[in-house]
């Protein structure tokens, strides 16, 4: 931890963590996506693609989830399992920023061939990966490599899926993990899988966060990539080294305040 870092700075990110973390906060943000469900498999794929889709405005990036999940007539899980081809026509027309139509039927053809193996994506992310590592940086590693091992794999869907490989902060990912992860009955996080632990998460480091990181001593490293999000999340974890992300909600909510 830094040890700059004052009392009255752990007690504000203590204090902005209560606040935010709570069901009041779920329904302008891309967690309410999956929120609508009530099994794994509908809130992981919607869990995954609200997250991947995270970029932009939030109300933007909700309205283009809805979209899809009118294309999936609300039925994600049984839809993956299910469709003809016939099925991925109007998905011709899907588009958010740069996330397009061949990025999207790539992610239907992922999750129609994984959920035809397994039980839950989770599965996916335990490559590699022990309960004794500090982090996940190892399972997004072996995420990316299954994610993209299909056949027809596109080489220009491959820049909306992050790597530490490719030093990228893994933003979008790390959220998403932290949405299926944590576990401490608040109603916002899901807590649904078991076998990867709160501690090895790793914050999402948006531009809220980081700035208000910065801010609070809490992140040096110029850079917004791989090793500036192991170097928060390091420092979070002197704060509470088993579940350190749990203050992605306050600094994030301080972002929102203008902080």
């Amino acid at each position: 931890m830094n040890t700059t870092l004052s009392q009255e700075v752990i007690d504000l990110l203590n204090t902005k963590y209560e606040t935010y973390n709570q069901p009041d906060f779920i329904s302008d943000d891309p967690i309410s996506i999956p929120h609508r469900f009530s099994s794994l498999q509908d809130i992981e794929i919607m869990g995954f693609w609200a997250s991947m889709l995270a970029w932009g405005q939030r109300k933007t990036i909700i309205n283009k989830c809805e979209q899809l999940l009118a294309l999936m007539d609300d039925a994600p899980y049984d839809f993956i399992l299910n469709h003809e081809e016939s099925d991925l026509k109007p998905f011709l027309n899907f588009k958010h920023r740069t996330f397009n139509d061949t990025d999207t039927l790539y992610f239907l053809s992922f999750f129609k061939h994984f959920y035809s193996e397994h039980e839950s994506l989770e599965d996916a992310f335990l490559q590699g990966v022990n309960s004794t590592d500090e982090n996940l940086e190892a399972g997004l590693s072996a995420f990316h490599t299954l994610f993209f091992s299909l056949e027809d794999a596109p080489q220009r869907t491959r820049k909306h899926v992050a790597t530490p490989e490719r030093k990228s902060a893994c933003k979008r990912l790390n959220m998403f993990l932290r949405w299926m992860v944590r576990d401490d009955n608040n109603g916002v996080d899901f807590g649904l899988w078991k076998r990867i632990q709160p501690s090895q998460l790793l914050c999402p480091l948006d531009v809220h966060v980081e700035r208000v990181a910065r801010k609070l001593s809490l992140l040096e490293r110029k850079q917004s990539d791989w090793k500036a999000t192991v170097e928060l999340t390091d420092n979070l974890k002197a704060l509470d080294k088993n579940d350190p992300v749990k203050f992605d909600f306050a600094l994030f909510g301080l972002g929102l305040e203008g902080f």
